[in-house]
């Protein structure tokens, strides 16, 4: 049996579990942030948790880099440029900008996101920089290429400005949560979500690749059922929050 069909085989399986977890998580939200609740377990500190789970995905797709059969280009360069440009802020930034009322996350969701991340990276980073022959600097040009990095740094900075709303928004001494206004959360309750769909959805155009595809199907996954969760969240806490405001995407839903 060829690495291709191995390969091929895991990434079916891989997108046919994403399909499963988004019909779970519409009956399930996920304990942790806002949603946070008892009786899942054993649990650790938000921003270690947030360390703990993220950092996998960085290191294994750098190694992938370092051990991938390819031959390097300005182009494999880009990629590690863009991957890493986000995890390595979403471990190592974003987690310390939690506040102390984020509170505690349950082991069993750090376990999970550590699986994920683990099979993930290495389903992207693997075809990247081995299976796939090799994105030569002529790619750079590819109307794929331009395209789908201009909607991963779109969304990059979307979910930039939104995090840092909400980093902004809970002041010492003030209430836990706030309506958050400003930017895309005048439109939407989650701009942070709709940034990251965005990200993977323009690496999945970028690298024209099945792995990238099942990222972006994962993301939206997981992402569209927690806004649901969350729109309806701030329905339930504010009384004036703003009836107009969508979930997710501006003007439809």
């Amino acid at each position: 049996m060829t690495d291709n069909i191995i390969y091929n085989g895991i990434l079916a399986g891989w997108i046919v579990l994403s399909i499963a977890i988004f019909v779970a998580l519409f009956f399930i939200v996920a304990p942790y942030g806002r949603h946070h609740r008892s009786g899942w377990g054993i649990t650790l500190n938000s921003t270690l948790g947030w360390v703990i789970m993220e950092s996998a995905s960085p290191l294994i797709f750098a190694l992938c880099f370092i051990l991938g059969s390819n031959p390097a280009s300005i182009t494999s360069w880009a990629f590690l440029l863009l991957w890493e440009a986000h995890y390595i802020h979403r471990a190592f930034i974003y987690s310390f900008s939690l506040k102390s009322s984020d509170g505690n996350m349950p082991l069993s969701v750090i376990l999970s996101g550590i699986f994920f991340n683990m099979v993930n990276a290495s389903l992207n980073g693997y075809y990247v920089y081995s299976l796939s022959g090799g994105y030569s600097n002529q790619w750079l040009t590819d109307p794929r290429f331009i395209i789908g990095t201009a909607i991963f740094i779109t969304g990059f900075v979307i979910n930039r400005q939104a995090d840092y709303t909400l980093s902004r928004l809970r002041q010492p001494g003030g209430a836990d949560y706030a309506i958050p206004y400003g930017g895309l959360y005048n439109l939407i309750s989650c701009p942070n979500y709709f940034g990251e769909i965005l990200i993977w959805t323009g690496w999945a155009v970028a690298t024209w690749s099945l792995a990238g595809l099942s990222f972006a199907i994962w993301t939206a996954a997981n992402l569209i059922p927690r806004a649901r969760a969350h729109h309806a969240w701030y329905h339930a806490q504010f009384p004036d929050y703003p009836a107009g405001r969508k979930a997710l995407i501006p003007g439809i839903w």
